[in-house]
């Protein structure tokens, strides 16, 4: 199951936090992580295996929604600061609209991204 893990500037400590509360089910063998270019870097520091893309605002955005389409990408994770202005907006809502037409689960807070763990476990 691939999951794709993506966090704003100000949700990134947050994204690092939530994951590792849930190393155990993170680090299952069955279980790969996706991710845009600067998350990637905090969560494979933390100790996560994870495949990093271009940071967000250069198209890590656009390269998620594409596994997404693809059929590669089974869940999304995105911790998203709703009180910051982002230049990369648009990507972000064409993520999301390709979540909701491709019917992929997607999470933009911890609480729902509890759930969504919890489901899949």
């Amino acid at each position: 199951m691939e999951i794709a893990i993506i966090a704003h500037d100000g949700k990134k400590a947050e994204m690092v936090q939530f994951l590792n509360e849930h190393a155990h089910f993170f680090h299952q063998e069955h279980i790969s992580l996706v991710s845009t270019g600067t998350t990637g870097k905090k969560v494979k520091r933390a100790g996560f295996e994870v495949l990093r893309l271009l940071s967000g605002p250069l198209g890590g955005d656009a390269q998620i929604a594409a596994r997404v389409a693809e059929g590669k990408c089974d869940m999304v994770l995105f911790f998203r600061d709703p009180l910051e202005k982002h230049p990369h907006e648009p990507d972000v809502l064409m993520l999301l609209r390709i979540c909701d037409v491709h019917d992929v689960p997607l999470a933009s807070n911890p609480a729902t991204a509890t759930l969504l763990i919890n489901a899949v476990k």
